[in-house]
Parts: C-alpha cells; sequence; structure tokens
C-alpha cells in the first residue's frame, strides 16, 4: 500500500519492469531503485484472475483450428484506450519517494508528485489524465532541448538534466508553459 498525495489516498501497489530503474542509478547516487505502478486492489485482482485462468499467456493455443495467444484474446476485447477518456473520473499521480539524509545530515524523506486530474486534462488537452501525463514529459524534454536550456551530446534520460526547468515549464500557465503544478511533500 502507499499513500497518494490527496486526492488519491492509499493505494495496493505492484513492482513493474520500468526504463527508470535502469536510468536513475546512471545519473543519481541511488542506492535502491524500484517502480511501482498503483493498480488498486480490485484491478490487481483482475490481473491475477486473468493469470490463474492463463489468460494472460503468450503460448498460442488452437480455438476451432486457429492458433491465438490468450493474451490478445483478452487484448481484442477491451475497449479502445482512445475512447475511455470521456467516462474516466479521478486523478493520476507520478512520483518518486526519495529517502536518505538532509543537508543536515538527518534522515530526510520526500515524494516529489505530480498529480493530473482527468477532467482537467480532458477539458483542457482531450486527453485521459494518464496518457497526457505520459506525453507531457517528452513533449516538456524536447521543449527544453529546442530552445538550448538542456544540451548535450549521445542518448540520455531525463535524470541527466537539470531538473529545475523541467519542473518550471511543466508549472508554468499556458501559453508559457503547461499549466500543471508539481509538489514536494515532507514525510
Amino acid at each position: 500500500m502507499f499513500d497518494f498525495p490527496d486526492p488519491i489516498g492509499p493505494v495496493e501497489c505492484v513492482h513493474v519492469e520500468h526504463e527508470e530503474v535502469l536510468l536513475m542509478p546512471r545519473w543519481l547516487d541511488a542506492a535502491t531503485v524500484t517502480f511501482k505502478y498503483g493498480l488498486g486492489e480490485e484491478f490487481i485482482g483482475v490481473l491475477r484472475t486473468l493469470h490463474a485462468l492463463g489468460l494472460d499467456s503468450t503460448t498460442p493455443v488452437t480455438v476451432r483450428g486457429i492458433e491465438v495467444a490468450p493474451r490478445d484474446v483478452v487484448a481484442a476485447v477491451l475497449p479502445d484506450p482512445a475512447t475511455i477518456g470521456p467516462r474516466m473520473t479521478g486523478s493520476t499521480c507520478a512520483g518518486v519517494l526519495v529517502r536518505g539524509l538532509g543537508t543536515d545530515g538527518e534522515p530526510r524523506e520526500v515524494y516529489l508528485h505530480h498529480i493530473v486530474s482527468n477532467e482537467w486534462s480532458m477539458a483542457e488537452y482531450g486527453a485521459q489524465c494518464v496518457v497526457w501525463q505520459t506525453a507531457v514529459n517528452p513533449v516538456v524534454a524536447l521543449e527544453l532541448l529546442a530552445t538550448g536550456v538542456w544540451s548535450g551530446a549521445g542518448v540520455a534520460g531525463p535524470e541527466a538534466f537539470d531538473a529545475g526547468p523541467f519542473l518550471e515549464l511543466l508549472a508554468a500557465p499556458a501559453p508559457i508553459g503547461y499549466g500543471s503544478p508539481w509538489a514536494l511533500q515532507e514525510r
């Protein structure tokens, strides 16, 4: 269980593979990096049921003479993600929980997070909140690269750059920025 800031609250999370686990230690002095996704008890129950029934398998089975992977059948009957935004309610949150020592040498734990309301993202951008929150990050990064605020050579993840300009542009009101503030919570 992870206690997300309001308006979300406690949500059951699961470990998933994600690029941050590999990229962050390249640029940040971190002893441990994990990635967790808050799915909630109901959705995790659905995933467990699909697994128990073998419907998450990629191994093809023969159905009426046709070979098909069970996971492909499940994916085929799910709603089109592009159509669910207007039916969604609530918010999504992306963040990083950092535990370590503060500048005073004492233990400190902070949660830097970004909450996006589905109602806001649908009204402002016509995209559901998870899609918008995922898409805005490379847009902000490209803008910082295009304007020369960020620069470098080769392939580098966002962790390789100064976070300040990114967070400022993300939170700045339109048309200067994207009007989506972030927050830092002491824990």
